[in-house]
């Protein structure tokens, strides 16, 4: 792992250099700030934390054509996946968030569209200096600094950003920008660990979850699930803006004789998200959706994947219109194990 710095004066030959292709990093939306195409002469914000719509939709558009065909006839047009994408600013949470869904998505079989997206995307993380009131990416296997999932990790030191390269995309990506960069001392990679170690320091919600994978089974038909989901309207925000979900739909759409087929973002936390065509639904009211989106991320994902389906960026909790805590539920879980 190379490292370098780029002084900050230089940030803006930096980013112009990169939006020679399509880039991609934070923009102010209205009152929300996500990731979105950054046109020539704009300059990415850095500067306000995780972003409220997490950058999974550079992998997993929220909608996405799947393939195109027209009425009398055979044959499908497929979209194409060409074009090569960098990703500014991402947070370690949500780059390794990145990596725990790409084990569903290489399951059973391989997903075309994600894995073609991952093939052509380059992330380039930004360390967290100042982690977020309710983040605890510590306490599910995540780092403030993590690389995982990363192409280029950058690090906040003042008056200049320290790079170090992950992989070989990263590599190539600093010889483009290579100009404006200069090769770190010692005392800069010294500085760095300071800087990491301070901010990993700043974390102070965590979850114990050692022994809840294995014991939420035996917590079906516990009364705590009808307590924590008393208060939620159903509204879904935890999952579409949660970086590991993954849920969607498929339809398809007609418009004359042309028509396409189309996969968009869906949520288990919605009352149709398991209804039957019969009108059963398996999950009928909050308490059972609730009781899923927990086990789903604490037990059904380890059990199949070995990892927690949960990096702790807290936006769930965040972003909850009545105020519902996930790492509250974790410790009310520990509590009736």
């Amino acid at each position: 792992m190379s490292a370098m710095l780029l002084n900050k004066e230089k940030w803006p030959d930096f980013v112009g250099k990169l939006t020679n292709k399509k880039l991609w990093a934070p923009k102010l939306e209205g009152d929300a700030m996500r990731f979105a195409p950054v046109a020539e002469g704009e300059m990415p914000k850095l500067e306000y934390g995780n972003t409220r719509v997490p950058p999974k939709g550079a992998l997993f558009p929220q909608t996405e054509t799947m393939y195109r065909f027209q009425l009398g006839s055979s044959e499908m047009e497929t979209p194409a996946l060409e074009e090569e994408i960098v990703v500014l600013g991402v947070r370690p949470c949500d780059a390794r968030a990145m990596t725990i869904v790409e084990k569903l998505f290489r399951w059973d079989i391989d997903d075309p569209y994600y894995l073609k997206r991952r093939e052509l995307v380059t992330l380039v993380g930004l360390a967290c200096g100042e982690p977020g009131l309710n983040c605890f990416c510590t306490s599910v296997g995540g780092d403030p600094a993590s690389t995982e999932g990363l192409d280029l990790l950058m690090i906040d030191l003042g008056d200049n950003y320290l790079l170090e390269t992950v992989t070989p995309k990263g590599e190539a990506l600093v010889s483009e920008v290579a100009e404006f960069l200069t090769e770190a001392e010692a005392e800069a990679v010294q500085l760095k660990e300071k800087v990491v170690a301070e901010a990993a320091a700043k974390i102070k919600r965590s979850v114990d979850h050692e022994g809840i994978p294995e014991g939420l089974p035996g917590l079906w038909d516990d009364p705590l699930w009808k307590s924590v989901s008393a208060s939620c309207l159903g509204c879904g925000t935890c999952t579409y803006l949660c970086p590991t979900c993954h849920c969607f739909d498929i339809q398809d759409e007609t418009e004359g004789f042309e028509a396409r087929r189309c996969r968009m973002w869906d949520s288990c936390m919605f009352e149709e998200y398991t209804l039957h065509t019969s009108g059963h639904n398996p999950r009928p009211t909050r308490r059972e959706r609730t009781r899923n989106r927990i086990n789903h991320k604490y037990n059904y994902y380890v059990d199949k994947f070995d990892v927690i389906a949960c990096v702790g960026c807290g936006r769930c909790i965040n972003l909850c219109p009545v105020n519902i805590d996930i790492v509250e539920i974790l410790r009310q879980v520990k509590e009736a194990l």
